[in-house]
Formats: structure tokens, C-alpha cells, sequence
């Protein structure tokens, strides 16, 4: 793998207490494949390679308004939300968890949408700072990772996918949305993206 570390930007996706914490209101569902499949220090150590080479670290983050006038409920995932009360800007589950927390320099897209496109900044960032290639890291796979990912490719990205920092309800789901994504995004793992983007920094330096 070749990766322009000027033009590759990391997207970690709905990092927040309410989704991968064991107190939120998505903890049934995804809090087990979190820690089973080590997510979160994965992501911690896929970040800390992206800052080393000077490419941004971008996180998508859903939160409505305390009083969920900009909510719109048109699926039963969004019905959840509604319905526990979950992911209002301001309370504390709503947030990036510590583990993760996004270091100085680091770029919070808050988005009210399941995927991180829609009705944000997200796009213009990345155009922003000349970014052609987004790696994926976060939860859910099949939600707003998979969701993210494909509005990404039909913009014109390159779309990298980095398995073993994503995690889904179960296994078998996860394995589904990465195969589903396999002809619009190169699959690999956190290991080799970090060695494609340690190589090109090498390789600028030493010209």
C-alpha cells in the first residue's frame, strides 16, 4: 500500500459514550464487540501513527439538540435515539471518550445524520486541507462506518477501510458490511495503513 501522507486523512467514526461506552444507550448493542475486537486502542494507535506523519485526524460525531428540534426520525436507529434520549450536544456520553480523545490539532465533525456527510462540514474539511484518500475507523461497520464510506467514494475519494479498528453489533455482521464494502474500498489493517504512511514520511524526509 501506498499512502500520500499530506493527502490521507484518518475518519474515526461515532467514538462517544453513548456508542461504544458500557453505560450509553447503543451499549447493548455494540459495547461487547468493542472491547472484544480492542477498538478503541487500535484507533488510539492508528491516530498516534497519522500524527506522526502530519495527516489529519478527523472525528464524526452525531449530536442533536438538548430538545431534539433538529431530529428528524425516519428509520428505527434514529427511533432509539428519540426514544432513549440519547446523544444531546452538551451531556457528557455524548462526547469523544477519554480513551480516544482527540488531541491538539485534531478536527470534531458534529453531525446530525447517521452518516457524516450529510448536512456537515465534513467535505469541505477534507477539500480543505487537499485530502484524496480517507481511512475508516470506528462503529458501527454497518452503520455509519459502511454509510460514511460510501457517500465518501461516490465524492470521488479514495476509500480505505481499516478493518480491525471497526467493530459491529456481532461478528458476523461486521464481516457482512466489510464484504459489502470490498469493490468500493480497499480493506486492510491498521498495521499496514500505519506502515504505508511511516514509509512515505521516510521516504520525503531522505529526498
Amino acid at each position: 500500500m501506498e499512502l500520500d501522507p499530506r493527502a490521507t486523512a484518518l475518519i474515526a467514526v461515532h467514538l462517544q459514550g453513548d456508542v461504544v461506552g458500557p453505560d450509553g444507550a447503543f451499549s447493548d448493542f455494540f459495547y461487547n464487540q468493542v472491547v472484544e475486537r480492542n477498538v478503541l486502542a487500535t484507533i488510539a494507535s492508528l491516530a498516534e501513527a497519522f500524527r506522526a506523519a502530519g495527516s489529519p485526524v478527523v472525528y464524526t460525531r452525531v449530536a442533536w439538540q438538548p430538545d431534539f428540534s433538529d431530529l428528524r426520525v425516519n428509520s428505527p436507529i434514529l427511533g432509539i435515539v428519540s426514544q432513549s434520549g440519547c446523544l444531546k450536544d452538551g451531556s457528557e456520553l455524548a462526547a469523544i471518550v477519554e480513551a480516544v480523545a482527540p488531541a491538539e490539532g485534531d478536527i470534531v465533525v458534529t453531525h446530525t445524520r447517521v452518516g457524516g456527510f450529510q448536512d456537515s462540514t465534513l467535505d469541505d474539511v477534507l477539500k480543505q486541507h487537499g485530502i484524496n484518500n480517507v481511512v475508516f475507523a470506528g462503529v458501527a461497520t454497518n452503520f455509519s462506518v459502511e454509510g460514511t464510506a460510501r457517500t465518501a467514494s461516490d465524492l470521488g475519494y479514495r476509500v480505505i477501510i481499516a478493518e480491525d479498528a471497526c467493530s459491529a453489533a456481532d461478528e458476523a455482521t461486521h464481516a457482512a458490511s466489510i464484504a459489502s464494502l470490498g469493490l468500493l474500498a480497499e480493506i486492510t489493517s491498521t498495521d499496514e495503513i500505519a506502515a504505508a504512511l511511516s514509509s512515505s514520511t521516510t521516504t520525503s524526509a531522505s529526498a
